[in-house]
């Protein structure tokens, strides 16, 4: 709560410490997320975000900035809050609440993502092609994905395609659960904020989460092991969206209109994917300091694995394509922005 206080001081002292005889704060925005507020995207990308944009103002603009749903809710809900103004914008991922945003899905198939700040540029211009239509109830200001997604296991670990059989584990996303079945596990749907306690309580055997969230949520402390993959894509990532209340939105004058546009879009999507990539980095220093296995699926091995995963492609494609969707274009498209962006990555 200490932190959060601060962080919340810190955000309207930073607005009015912006004003000028000329200016006066006109409005304050609300923003809603259900991560703490030391996880690596409250505080490296959505606190500064705020700033930048309040000092961009004149301090027309301020910000209050509440994690870990204190707002009320769980954290399917924040994309509804958004909408239906019970706050003014939101952080969340499309995929808790499954077939609502079935286009997304695209970045969430089996070795789609390259690291988070390639993959998510190429997911603002997926969006622009492909997904404006889904999200015509708020006004995004960023989508993004995080890192490659891995696995972290309680036990030995998973060093082959058997060892996930008997396992269950945690998914974010329906892609995420399908694919955990595919592979030879049980999927347990669930929002990443109970994952600790159903790790902890034996509810779950491990969870598939990238390195960034593991600290924030010490991870580390509760499973023995962590599988990643060689090659150039991860196992799977998740598609999350920055959005706004769209009336709140158009409500705005022109001019602090424009400076929202300022900060949003593909630069603002960069911006939030290289802090997941470089979150990466004190999850897996912390689970090195924590004797935990580190276990580097090779090339081969992954083949087996991809291979097991390449029908939920097809299945994919067949279902959005009922929908009215050109699925196949759009999974062409999604590879190959990603190697537009990531280049020899």
């Amino acid at each position: 709560m200490a932190l959060f206080t601060r962080t919340l001081c810190a955000a309207v002292i930073m607005a009015a410490g912006a004003l000028s005889p000329a200016a006066a704060q006109e409005i304050t925005l609300r923003i809603h997320h259900f991560l703490p507020p030391q996880a690596p995207v409250p505080a490296n990308f959505i606190a500064p975000w705020a700033e930048k944009v309040a000092q961009e103002s004149g301090g027309r603009i301020a910000f209050e900035i509440y994690p870990t749903m204190q707002l009320g809710g769980k954290p399917p809900a924040l994309f509804d809050q958004a909408r239906d103004g019970v706050v003014d914008i939101v952080w969340t991922l499309t995929g808790y609440t499954p077939g609502r945003f079935p286009g997304t899905e695209a970045f969430e198939l089996p070795f789609m993502p390259a690291n988070a700040e390639a993959t998510s540029q190429a997911a603002w211009k997926f969006y622009e092609k492909y997904l404006t239509a889904e999200f015509t109830e708020v006004h995004p200001i960023a989508v993004h994905t995080h890192g490659p997604g891995l696995l972290h296991v309680k036990g030995k670990g998973v060093e082959k395609l058997e060892d996930m059989a008997g396992l269950k584990l945690r998914g974010p996303t329906r892609q995420a659960n399908a694919l955990i079945s595919a592979l030879g596990a049980t999927p347990v749907g669930m929002p990443v904020p109970a994952m600790p306690e159903a790790l902890s309580k034996g509810v779950i055997d491990g969870t598939a989460i990238p390195w960034e969230v593991t600290t924030p949520l010490k991870v580390a402390e509760l499973v023995d092991s962590h599988t990643y993959f060689a090659g150039t894509r991860g196992l799977y990532t998740s598609f999350f969206v920055f959005a706004m209340n769209k009336a709140r939105y158009e409500a705005l004058p022109d001019d602090l209109k424009a400076v929202l546009d300022a900060n949003s879009g593909l630069a603002a999507s960069k911006w939030v994917g290289q802090v997941m990539d470089t979150g990466d980095a004190p999850g897996i220093e912390v689970a090195k300091k924590s004797g935990n296995r580190m276990i580097m699926l090779e090339e081969a091995e992954v083949e087996r694995w991809k291979a097991a995963a390449a029908p939920l492609v097809e299945q994919w494609i067949a279902e959005v394509t009922a929908k009215g969707y050109d699925g196949a274009a759009m999974v062409a498209d999604a590879k190959a922005l990603i190697a537009e962006y990531a280049g020899n990555q």
